[in-house]
Order: structure tokens, then sequence, then C-alpha cells
């Protein structure tokens, strides 16, 4: 298993997260969306210039800006 970032993934791509790298309003904000470690993601889409991702999380679909996403780091297989 390899860890990237979410900003890294590709579309339909799955992990789980294994850590969120920041602290603060931002790192708290990211928690309370669900984005904590153990969480099973999958990458659903893309805007067209790349920013927003939309991630399916827990049943549900999240948009994160890409300068969220690089924050939170995945586990996905090798």
């Amino acid at each position: 298993m390899s860890k990237i970032n979410i900003r890294n993934m590709h579309v339909n791509q799955e992990g789980t997260i294994s850590s969120v790298k920041v602290g603060g309003e931002l790192g708290r904000r990211i928690r309370d969306m669900g984005l904590v470690p153990g969480t099973e993601i999958k990458i659903q889409g893309r805007a067209p210039l790349y920013d927003p991702v939309a991630l399916r999380v827990k049943g549900f679909t999240l948009t994160l800006r890409n300068s969220e996403a690089d924050h939170i780091e995945v586990e996905v297989g090798g």
C-alpha cells in the first residue's frame, strides 16, 4: 500500500484515510465533515479544471477544494 494525498488520486480510485495533516480551524472543519483516519473514500469526479474534487464518503458525495484535499493522506492499493 502506498500513501498519497487526495489531490493525486484518480477518478474511481478508492482508499482509506490515514491522516489529516492540518490543525486549527481547517483541520477541525475537515474532521467535522467525516474525513477522519480509517474512513474509506472513492473519488467520484473532478471539475473540468480539476478543482474541486468530488468524493464518495459514508454514502454521500462531498466536494473539496484541492487546497483542502492536499492535507488529507490516503492509503491506496499498490
